[in-house]
């Protein structure tokens, strides 16, 4: 089962929730973002 949860925040990528899981992640100030933008980020904060 795949639902629709929203659009990442940084580059618009679409986010589902495929059988329970959530293919992205909520940040601190409660924005979705997708896994690539969140390792892009990650590695520039390094």
């Amino acid at each position: 089962m795949r639902d629709l949860i929203g659009h990442c925040t940084s580059c618009g990528k679409i986010l589902y929730c495929m059988d329970g899981f959530f293919n992205g992640i909520h940040t601190e100030d409660m924005k979705i973002v997708c896994f690539e933008c969140a390792e892009e980020k990650e590695k520039s904060a390094e």
